[in-house]
């Protein structure tokens, strides 16, 4: 059995916490063997914390403030991410970063902070999870301040044009390849970038309950992503890699252990 790793779940959103137990017996029968859960927010973030104390052999999280979220951040936000972070299911500071596609906060409050929480990746020693939607420029101009001071970065769900993935490897950045490779019409780029992705820096994810792979078959009928179908993800990037799944699925599995300190 192909055994992996999802590097990127909100398994706290209620379309899973709902069905919890039975999503994480999907994942085992599937080969998913750890999910890593995202924290979007400082509550977003506990809860992701007390998910994984109650799954402690399965799931291990990332505690930080999504851009969306950045309007939320007070003056206390540094001390209490800090925090959470000394929980040693805790392995990354995010998810952080720039969306400029939305701009559900302002981009002067998302910019302030993803600065104070790559200070505190650096501070910390932990790696950093990112987020990057329609800002690359200034996204990769504020990370370069930064990345001699951070151990490990993940760009996650990278769905970017070659300039920005070169630039990102540039960075020794590590690369998160979500469902949307699955995609026949928005995916056909990724299709050939992710030929160009070193083996030692390919990570994989769903995003669940996010992004379900348009060309899964059966669809679940709610229309929802799960860890579960991470080894279909896996096999699509295999096919675009001209490589066998089994020793894709040992290359990814390697670098997330890497990437998180497994």
């Amino acid at each position: 059995m192909i055994e992996a790793i999802d590097i990127g779940a909100n398994l706290t959103n209620n379309r899973l916490l709902a069905d919890i137990d039975a999503v994480l017996r999907r994942a085992q029968e599937a080969g998913v063997v750890q999910m890593v859960v995202t924290g979007t927010s400082i509550a977003e973030s506990q809860k992701a914390i007390e998910l994984c104390q109650d799954y402690p052999e399965r799931l291990i999280s990332t505690c930080g403030i999504h851009p969306h979220h950045a309007s939320d951040w007070e003056q206390s936000s540094f001390a209490h991410i800090r925090a959470l972070a000394q929980q040693d299911c805790v392995r990354a500071i995010g998810e952080t970063g720039l969306d400029f596609n939305r701009n559900f906060s302002p981009p002067a409050a998302q910019e302030f902070a993803f600065q104070q929480q790559m200070a505190l990746a650096a501070e910390l020693h932990k790696p950093l999870f990112c987020h990057q939607r329609d800002a690359h420029a200034r996204f990769v101009e504020m990370l370069g301040e930064y990345r001699d001071q951070i151990d490990r970065v993940v760009v996650h769900c990278f769905t970017d044009t070659r300039a920005a993935l070169i630039e990102y490897l540039d960075l020794d950045c590590y690369i998160g390849i979500t469902g949307w490779i699955c995609d026949e019409r928005r995916g056909l780029e990724l299709r050939q970038l992710a030929k160009l992705i070193p083996a030692d820096r390919l990570l994989l994810e769903t995003d669940a309950p996010y992004l379900l792979p348009r060309n899964l078959e059966p669809k679940p009928a709610s229309r929802t992503n799960e860890p579960a179908y991470l080894p279909h993800i896996l096999r699509e990037v295999a096919g675009c890699r001209k490589r066998e799944p089994e020793d894709l699925a040992r290359d990814c599995l390697r670098n997330s252990r890497r990437f998180f300190d497994l």
